[in-house]
Formats: structure tokens, C-alpha cells, sequence
């Protein structure tokens, strides 16, 4: 484990995958605890490679069955920020934009506030496409979902 990796938590690596945008699309999650690793994922015929950074991360954390703490990887910003800044100012505006627009994918936005809401999780960005063991494992399960929905 690596030295930043917090003690006796659930390491999560997300990613998503479109062919498109709309386009047929999936979504990859790899979760570890200690010496146990656990691998996720599915897809869409029609969809948005945001909504499937979101679902990757809303899969992962409601997969948990138990409160523990998670340290989770995505190389969405879109994601990352969302949940950690953004999230805050759509509730107190009613899933409204500061423009007042309604917020894109509210639906998936509202699901993963309440499955974070539930755990203690530290959201950290990783760069995509780097060669971060993790994030090409998730990224590869992410393009197997969306490949296999195509096909549908």
C-alpha cells in the first residue's frame, strides 16, 4: 500500500468510457481492501461519458456494505469537483446552477451525494492515461461495459 493510502480503508479507482458523446458508453470500478480486490462494471447503449465518470463513482460507493473510510480515485474533475465543491451551492439551490439553470445529470448527482453522504470519503484526482495501475485497470473494465453495450 502506498505510504498515502489511509489505513484499513476501501481504495476505489473509477473511471468511464464513451464511444461518442452521446454514444454507447461504460463504467469501470476496482475496489481493494487489504489483500482483497473486487472489480465492477457495466455500460449503456445511449449515454454521456459524465454520466458514466458518475455512475462508476455512485457503483463504487454503494457497492460498500459497511461505513469504513474510502480513498477514491477518478480522473474526472467534472466528478471530483462536483461532489466535493459544487454539490453544496445546487442543494441550497435547489439542484439549480448559479445561472439557474437545472444542474446536468441531477438524477446521478443526487444519487452520489447520498452514497457519500453516507461514508467518509477523501476524493482524490488522478491523472488519466498516465500509467496509474489503478486508473488503466478501471479505465479497461470502463471500455469492456461500453464495448459489451454496444453490441446490445
Amino acid at each position: 500500500m502506498p505510504m498515502n493510502e489511509v489505513p484499513e480503508s476501501v481504495v476505489v479507482y473509477t473511471d468511464g468510457a464513451c464511444k461518442g458523446n452521446p454514444g454507447p458508453g461504460g463504467w469501470g470500478v476496482v475496489l481493494r481492501y487489504g489483500r482483497h480486490e473486487k472489480e465492477l462494471y457495466g455500460g449503456e447503449g445511449e449515454t454521456t461519458n459524465n454520466r458514466m465518470e458518475l455512475m462508476a463513482a455512485i457503483v463504487a460507493l454503494e457497492s460498500l456494505t459497511r461505513p469504513v473510510p474510502v480513498v477514491l480515485h477518478t480522473d474526472s474533475t467534472y466528478v471530483r469537483n462536483g461532489i466535493t465543491r459544487w454539490v453544496h451551492g445546487w442543494k441550497r439551490n435547489g439542484w439549480r446552477t448559479s445561472s439557474k439553470e437545472p444542474v446536468k445529470n441531477a438524477d446521478l448527482w443526487r444519487r452520489l451525494d447520498e452514497a457519500a453522504g453516507r461514508l467518509d470519503v477523501d476524493w482524490r484526482w488522478v491523472k488519466g492515461h498516465a500509467g496509474d495501475e489503478g486508473n488503466e485497470r478501471a479505465d479497461a473494465l470502463a471500455c469492456q461495459g461500453r464495448d459489451e453495450a454496444a453490441e446490445v
